[in-house]
């Protein structure tokens, strides 16, 4: 699922620009969190409350995995949703792979306007590509929380994701079951990273 809370279109993002640039922005924000886990880390618990961080690393591969096949219109139903098996200092490198594979099916300029089904949702490549930018962008500040390298996040990529949830996430329409649960208050001047956290139902 897009945007984990631990989904749907987003209107008119057809119309917006290729999303890959600050895709990959995303990608490199974590993976650069992905490679400074050291091994003592992996049981840290995260803000994503039912992963901790060995399950959240499993959880990003998978997704990656899943937006390759995805975006080449190939069954995903069997990439489970934690990948586990890696050792505790391959993480980087199952990282790597899977993300070359997804910018390989994704830099096909077609894969922007085809049809993708997410399972979750069937939606344009390009929809579905920014969802996925702002999913690893608040996994960034999961993993950041948990191995304590907040101050390596990029502003930016958190500030568009905050334009973009209310369209699809309206606190109104929150459970506790959901996606994400209620919004968490946080004061008016709190950094762009802990209103995102917070928005998303996380504690910061």
């Amino acid at each position: 699922m897009a945007l984990s809370g631990c989904a749907r279109s987003f209107p008119g993002m057809t119309t917006q620009p290729d999303p890959r640039p600050f895709f990959t922005r995303s990608l490199d924000q974590i993976g650069q969190q992905v490679a400074a886990v050291r091994p003592d880390e992996l049981s840290n618990r995260t803000p994503c409350t039912e992963y901790d961080v060995r399950a959240l690393l499993g959880h990003v591969v998978s997704v990656l995995r899943r937006l390759a096949l995805a975006g080449a219109g190939a069954d995903f139903s069997e990439v489970p949703g934690v990948i586990v098996g890696i050792d505790d200092d391959g993480w980087s490198d199952a990282f790597a792979r899977a993300r070359d594979e997804v910018e390989r099916v994704w830099a096909d300029d077609e894969v922007l306007d085809r049809t993708v089904d997410l399972r979750w949702a069937a939606l344009p490549g390009r929809t579905a590509l920014d969802a996925y930018t702002h999913e690893f962008t608040i996994h960034s500040w999961d993993l950041a929380r948990a191995t304590g390298l907040i101050a390596d996040l990029d502003p930016d990529l958190a500030a568009r994701a905050l334009e973009v949830l209310p369209a699809f996430a309206p606190p109104e329409q929150r459970s506790d079951k959901g996606t994400f649960g209620p919004v968490v208050p946080v004061p008016d001047d709190a950094d762009v990273y802990t209103r995102l956290a917070a928005y998303t139902g996380r504690h910061p």
